[in-house]
């Protein structure tokens, strides 16, 4: 049996238990070198174990400008896309990729929810119904592709303001992307941005290749407010650009339809179509006409349509709104007193039309009732 001795009285010269030196030779042998033994200045780190940095070194390398800045491919992982243009392309670009759209074709019955109009390269479409838009590309795109949706105004007058839902259907919303105009139906993956330059927003959808048999990507879009919504369009027509990117957000192809959010797809495309083609053959009939007038019958023309006019002009009725009572039986008096006058005169021009007796050009002049003759 080994006897126990307690840490209280132990002294520095004592020998330990199972050691060939003392406490005091034990710790001189770990102790740390003092401070005055320690390098300054330039320290070659790779061939010592200290990682010793003086102040010099360290105000050299600490900046504060980085301490909240993000590495580039960091960036470009996480869904931050670079500052896009001030004022988007609208035209088509379907680049060596050969980048195209299709739509299905749809009637103009009142069933339709979305319907396109080949003709006037406009797709017509109810509030928050899906739009099936076909992506077609002649080669593979590189991987990671994605397809980027984003609305913008057709006029130039408008077109520096970014296209948003109004208060009504945002409040009504309660989505984190409730602002989006544009919204991508069906995938877990649609990622919504909104620049921090110039505020527009856009959706995203990874590009995903033809299954098998199949030449084209469905992509499934939904519009979230009506063209005629106040504080929103306001009647305002829109612009859709669909563009195909690459991960670090290169244009690789871009496609540009018209865009009318209505409550009946079918008969608005039916009457703008219509519209369209009467305006196009009307155009041609004006310029056939203006190459050969005719004079005579132009004059006559204008003289009898403005001799109708007058006789339409008199038969119009008008409302007058009147504030005061007084005023009102003033304005009454005066409108009958008219009245009476027109009377007065249409009975004058009858009784005097009635009166009247043509005499002959030539000959003895005919006699009144009553009168008698020279020769009586």
């Amino acid at each position: 049996m080994m006897e126990e001795h307690s840490v209280e009285n132990m002294t520095l010269s004592q020998p330990m238990p199972l050691s060939q030196d003392s406490f005091q030779q034990l710790w001189e042998s770990v102790c740390a070198p003092s401070i005055s033994t320690i390098p300054t200045g330039n320290v070659n780190y790779a061939s010592t174990d200290m990682l010793l940095l003086d102040e010099q070194e360290l105000t050299n390398r600490f900046d504060e400008h980085l301490l909240f800045e993000l590495p580039s491919d960091m960036t470009a992982k996480d869904g931050v896309t670079p500052p896009g243009p001030t004022v988007p392309v609208t035209t088509d670009y379907p680049g060596e990729y050969g980048f195209q759209l299709r739509f299905q074709k749809s009637g103009t019955a009142k069933s339709v929810t979305s319907t396109y109009s080949e003709l006037l390269n406009k797709l017509y479409c109810q509030l928050a119904k899906t739009s099936l838009i076909e992506v077609l590309v002649g080669k593979e795109p590189p991987q990671g592709a994605i397809l980027r949706a984003t609305a913008v105004y057709k006029k130039t007058e408008h077109v520096a303001e970014v296209v948003r839902r109004c208060p009504h259907h945002q409040n009504e919303d309660v989505t984190d992307n409730r602002s989006h105009l544009i919204r991508v139906e069906g995938s877990q993956r649609a990622l919504y941005f909104e620049d921090p330059h110039t505020k527009r927003q856009s959706v995203t959808v990874p590009y995903e290749p033809p299954q098998l048999g199949s030449e084209m990507t469905t992509i499934l879009l939904s519009f979230m407010c009506n063209s005629s919504c106040m504080g929103g369009m306001n009647r305002r027509p829109i612009l859709t650009i669909l563009t195909l990117e690459t991960p670090e957000g290169l244009v690789l192809g871009r496609r540009c339809f018209e865009v009318r959010v209505c409550a009946c797809p079918g008969r608005d495309r039916k009457t703008e179509e219509e519209n369209s083609t009467k305006m196009q053959s009307g155009t041609k009939q004006t310029k056939k006409r203006k190459s050969a007038p005719a004079p005579d019958t132009h004059t006559t023309v204008k003289k009898s349509k403005s001799a109708s006019s007058a006789e339409e002009e008199d038969k119009d009725v008008f409302v007058l709104h009147v504030r005061g009572r007084e005023r009102y039986e003033w304005l009454k008096k005066i409108n009958d007193g008219l009245e009476l006058l027109d009377k007065d005169n249409k009975n004058k021009s009858s009784t005097s039309t009635k009166h009247e007796v043509p005499l002959p050009s030539t000959g003895k002049r005919l006699l009144q009732r009553g009168e008698r003759s020279d020769s009586d």
